[in-house]
């Protein structure tokens, strides 16, 4: 099989379409003969795209493979961990709880959480939710982020570390730690289990499969995920991806030992059902007539802090994606996978696709080539 047909792998019952439209037909052979070349240009693993137009997927297909090793193509509903679009849900449960009158985006992250969380150069200026929220809080990774102890003065004498050099609310600096951190405040003050929080807030109220438990999953369904190495040319599964924590939730501590879960970028879940959430977003809370946000806590999250980043509340803002258009979304890039979800609400469209391994380059530093092609190739099939 050479390699075009090699991604034009398309077997009966691995696409799910929703065609609403007869000329969709036609348009899907030209972006699938389009994405197929993308994919070889790219050597991606697998690929899974959905685009929304209004409230409805029109048009969702699954290229390539699921598990190379096994010669396992990619079907519609294969679950992947979809990276850092997972801080979005935790956005969404905070400002369900700020609805809820339970938070406020001013609160001191310090009372929140229960330990001293200040910029040590800096000691009188307050970190609120609303700076973790948008990587405004001077918090870095630069002490690691699997933990909390990692800025905790009582847990490491290097809390100092996890600290920029910056006042609180002055500057951006993109931090994992910032998201794990609101996770924990989320278990904290809704006092619910993270991963239970997130399933009976967000995901069974529209009707959606996913989880950030991976035990929870049924792990059959997990697209196996590939890092390129560019010295060798090669692709290596990364199995770290959908680790068990069943052994560590045993010494499980609410409100502290929530990175285990990894708010920032555990969520697992497949691409039509980030597409119905997408669509949440896109009309401002509320989906399939199920309101779980109010619009003023969902435009708030989509409204940018940060001018040059385009950064709200665990979504963003990007000018460069699709030309002349400003579409609000987030990325993620784990073990390999690249993932993209991104929309445009006043007209009414989004796209959502992630593979689990290819081999490129970043443009502009957020979205990387492959899925810069992918995307353009999606609309200008679908959407124009």
């Amino acid at each position: 099989m050479n390699t075009g047909n090699l991604y034009r792998l398309a077997v009966m019952g691995l696409a799910l379409f929703f065609i609403v439209n007869p000329c969709l037909a036609q348009r899907a052979a030209s972006a699938e003969d389009e994405l197929a070349a993308i994919m070889a240009r790219h050597q991606a693993i697998g690929l899974s795209v959905a685009v929304v137009k209004g409230g409805d997927i029109i048009y969702s297909h699954s290229f390539g493979w699921k598990d190379r090793e096994r010669s396992e193509p990619l079907r519609a509903g294969d679950v992947f961990r979809i990276a850092s679009i997972s801080k979005s849900f935790v956005a969404t449960g905070i400002m369900q709880l700020v609805d809820a009158g339970k938070l406020s985006l001013d609160d001191d992250v310090s009372h929140l959480i229960g330990f001293r969380v200040r910029n040590p150069a800096y000691p009188d200026s307050v970190i609120t939710l609303r700076m973790i929220l948008s990587h405004r809080s001077s918090i870095s990774d630069k002490n690691g982020y699997f933990t909390l102890d990692a800025l905790n003065p009582e847990k490491d004498a290097g809390w100092a570390k996890a600290y920029n050099d910056y006042a609180p609310g002055t500057d951006y600096q993109y931090c994992n730690l910032n998201f794990n951190l609101a996770g924990a405040i989320l278990e904290k003050h809704s006092g619910q289990r993270f991963d239970r929080y997130i399933q009976r807030h967000i995901l069974e109220p529209l009707g959606l499969y996913g989880g950030y438990n991976v035990d929870a999953l049924d792990s059959t369904r997990f697209a196996t995920l590939y890092t390129y190495d560019s010295k060798t040319d090669r692709f290596t599964p990364s199995p770290a991806a959908y680790q068990s924590r069943a052994e560590a939730l045993k010494a499980y501590t609410p409100g502290y030992s929530t990175p285990l879960f990894s708010p920032t970028g555990g969520m697992k879940m497949p691409v039509n059902d980030l597409a119905r959430y997408m669509i949440m977003h896109m009309h401002y809370g509320q989906a399939q007539g199920v309101r779980i946000l109010s619009e003023e806590s969902s435009r708030a999250m989509q409204t940018a802090l940060t001018p040059k980043s385009g950064y709200g509340l665990a979504l963003r803002t990007l000018n460069n994606l699709i030309r002349g258009k400003a579409l609000t979304g987030h990325e993620g890039v784990a073990y390999g996978l690249y993932s993209a979800m991104y929309f445009q609400p006043d007209e009414q469209f989004g796209i959502v696709a992630i593979t689990n391994g290819c081999n490129t380059g970043f443009t502009d530093d957020v979205i990387n080539d492959f899925l810069h092609a992918v995307y353009n190739c999606l609309y200008r099939n679908f959407l124009l």
